[in-house]
């Protein structure tokens, strides 16, 4: 028979590099899914930071990142979008009108009522006989 106290040093540090981990990694998941759910109220997980075109129905062509432009297009401008394979197609389309999308700073530093340009939406419309 092994004396019980010969084992508890062993058991205590096992428990400690068993526990320690588990516990890092349950806070981590729980942070993340706080941040998830903050994104999903916010409902621009997908598409933040990007502009996005949109049919009248409501169905999304294309996303361009923001960063990636040195204009915005404007409402009466034609757009050559690229499709796949779906009934989105690439086409020639018009910008019937865009919508800015702004959400509120939220870091130490901001001031009050500081906002950010958070996504552009481009309703479009395709252009017949292109």
């Amino acid at each position: 028979m092994i004396p019980v106290n010969s084992l508890s040093p062993y058991t205590s540090l096992f428990s400690f590099l068993v526990g320690l981990p588990t516990l890092i990694g349950t806070y981590y998941q729980s942070w993340k899914a706080r941040e998830e759910a903050k994104q999903a109220r916010a409902g621009l997980s997908y598409s933040e930071n990007c502009l996005e075109f949109n049919l009248e129905d409501g169905t999304t062509i294309n996303l361009v990142p923001l960063e990636t432009l040195h204009t915005l297009p404007e409402p009466g401008d034609i757009v050559l979008l690229p499709g796949d394979s779906s009934p989105i197609q690439h086409a020639a389309y018009r910008v019937s009108r865009i919508e800015h999308i702004y959400v509120r700073v939220e870091t130490r530093f901001a001031q009050h009522g500081q906002a950010r340009l958070a996504k552009t939406v481009a309703h479009v419309d395709r252009v017949n006989g292109a």
